[in-house]
């Protein structure tokens, strides 16, 4: 048994028929795609956690600021 109840097998065939109808180069081409926007999605999430936490730092300096200037 394989994943879910699919064979070793089956797999095997669904994988010969994705490339009889697609190619190696077209496959080839798709997973580097695949993979570029994948890392481009990662670091633009790390990017963003970043900028989330100076931009809140910069808020409680901000609000520190004010706080302390005479009225």
């Amino acid at each position: 048994m394989g994943l879910g109840g699919i064979s070793i097998w089956q797999l095997l065939i669904v994988l010969a028929i994705v490339v009889m109808l697609f190619g190696t180069s077209r496959l080839k081409n798709i997973g580097s795609d695949l993979g570029s926007a994948i890392k481009g999605f990662k670091s633009s999430v790390k990017d963003e956690g970043g900028s989330d936490s100076t931009a809140s730092e910069r808020r409680e300096s901000e609000v520190d600021t004010k706080d302390s200037t005479p009225s």
